[in-house]
């Protein structure tokens, strides 16, 4: 997706964790700012918390050595030769320093030395601000988050409360007990006393959210509440709740990599592996004191999203990343009356019918405005690759760099397009596409994914450029709910065509949604969940 070439709406951040340095540019155009898309992101392995606990010090801390002041010196002047190719404005670079350069000995001296061989001077983060940034970037990470959060650096945690976009009330809490410092701590041994220690410090915390109220009502009407984890040390770790506490498991493939390259764990790195105990220390700790909680939800949201977040308006973040990031793709004079044609094709009363209504709750307005702003993405594709190139688009296509969308979002865009250019794909990608449906839970989700895809495949052919306002009204649709001969439910759909389209130009689309409602073609075989579905054409005189 081609961004707009505008310099002054770009972003370069250098996030100076304890673990590591991150640098990033990201482009905050209005157009596309709610999903902060990023030009240029890099990394620099330099471990300002390791740096202060060498081997030699006996668990005391040491001041940062001049050889790492130096490596830090060198990758932002690096970075410095990246911000000029990009021609990113001097105002718009930020330097965000966190826990491990904000408690050093010899933090003053750090930022001289930066100040005066690099020009840039660096922000250390307060602990409330950075759990303020934290809880901002999680928000950011989904289009709706309502629970507890919790940010996982290198030297601290934060804890929050999150409701909507909206920063916590209360702030957030931020504790002495990141990865790398659990891990120090451990190995000094007096687990009884840490214990005691991280337990007193997480129930503290949760008590000064003053959140309460907020978790009775999230247990009354959801059975409990969500906790919302971000931070590379939680990465791994499954997403129940049953998952999330079984650190056997966890550590016993954390153990195994770490002994064999062949076990290696993607994107889990052996740094991130051999703190794998204090991750499973902490999750022990969290689960005795943070006993509202009913599910864990992973989060794709640190420094640099929580800043760059906060930068937005209200307005902006509240935008549906879904929504935002598939606009440019939309073509023809709108999207909304294609987006219209789409939802007319399901039937008015299904929400008020119990059983027939199975399903649904997922395909909302939302991710089917996403649908038919992309509903022609593939379109210059060969026949051979349409239905493949489309299911992947959300993954490892052309949205798979999009920040904010739910793994369900990604599954359910990617089969409603693959479904619209007919679902005949490749065996390798067969494989790929059942792991997507997997993640749907309920399988008639699945049969309306299917019915949808052959009402686009049917309006895309009708509109090969999209709705054209000048044209007229060329394709309607009328959809109830009927019983057939057996008083089983059906679907009637009445496909009404403008006068000047021919019923036989569309024979095979029209068939192709007729087969959807074939029992062979239901989700789960001929028992499964499916309707049958009844198709009726008129043309206007």
């Amino acid at each position: 997706m081609a961004l707009p070439q505008d310099p002054s709406y770009l972003q370069a951040l250098v996030d100076i964790g304890s673990n590591g340095i991150r640098f990033s540019i990201t482009s905050l155009h209005p157009s596309q700012a709610r999903i902060l898309p990023t030009l240029h992101q890099s990394r620099c392995g330099i471990s300002l918390y390791d740096a202060q606990y060498p081997p030699s010090s006996a668990g005391e801390r040491q001041p940062i050595p001049s050889s790492t002041i130096a490596a830090v010196i060198s990758a932002l002047r690096d970075f410095k030769r990246t911000t000029l190719d990009f021609c990113v404005p001097e105002a718009n670079v930020k330097l965000l320093a966190t826990e491990a350069t904000r408690t050093a000995i010899n933090a003053a001296d750090l930022l001289a030395e930066v100040k005066a061989n690099v020009g840039w001077e660096i922000s250390l983060l307060s602990k409330e601000e950075e759990g303020r940034i934290g809880a901002l970037g999680v928000a950011s990470s989904l289009p709706g988050v309502r629970g507890l959060v919790m940010d996982l650096g290198g030297g601290s945690v934060q804890l929050s409360w999150l409701d909507g976009q909206k920063a916590p009330k209360k702030g957030a809490v931020s504790m002495p007990y990141g990865a790398a410092a659990l891990m120090r701590r451990i190995g000094e041994g007096r687990m009884r006393e840490l214990e005691a220690e991280v337990s007193a410090a997480v129930k503290g915390a949760y008590e000064s959210l003053e959140v309460e109220g907020e978790v009775a009502k999230e247990r009354q009407e959801n059975g409990g509440v969500t906790l919302f984890l971000s931070g590379g040390g939680f990465r791994g770790w499954g997403a129940s709740r049953e998952e999330f506490l079984d650190t056997e498991d966890v550590q016993a493939a954390a153990a195994a990599a770490l002994e064999d390259e062949s076990e290696s764990i993607f994107r889990v790195s052996d740094r991130r592996a051999g703190q794998v105990p204090a991750m499973a220390f902490l999750v022990k700790t969290l689960a005795e004191c943070l006993p509202a909680v009913k599910e864990v939800r992973f989060c794709q949201g640190g420094v640099r999203e929580g800043y760059l977040s906060g930068l937005l308006s209200s307005q902006v973040r509240a935008l549906s990343p879904l929504v935002v990031a598939t606009t440019p793709f939309a073509w023809g004079d709108g999207t909304e009356p294609l987006a219209d044609l789409v939802s007319s094709a399901l039937p008015i009363a299904s929400r008020d019918r119990g059983y027939a209504s199975m399903g649904l709750a997922p395909v909302d307005k939302t991710l089917i405005t996403a649908f038919a702003n992309t509903m022609y993405t593939h379109s210059s594709h060969s026949k051979d690759l349409q239905a493949s190139a489309a299911l992947r688009s959300t993954t490892s296509g052309v949205l798979a760099s999009v920040h904010g969308l739910l793994h369900e979002s990604r599954a359910l865009l990617g089969l409603l397009l693959c479904a619209r250019w007919g679902d005949s794909v490749s065996p390798t990608d067969e494989t790929f596409k059942r792991s997507l449906q997997r993640l749907i839970e309920d399988p008639w989700t699945l049969w309306w994914v299917q019915y949808l895809g052959a009402v686009a495949a049917l309006i895309g052919t009708v509109w090969p450029a999209g709705w054209k306002e000048q044209a007229g009204e060329r394709l309607k649709f009328e959809t109830t709910w009927e019983n057939d001969k057996k008083g089983n439910a059906m679907l009637r759909v009445r496909v009404m065509l403008g006068k000047d389209i021919s019923a036989e130009v569309l024979e095979q689309e029209i068939h192709g949604l007729e087969k959807v409602g074939k029992r062979k073609r239901w989700v789960g075989g001929r028992d499964g969940a499916g309707f049958k579905v009844a198709v009726e054409v008129r043309t206007a005189t």
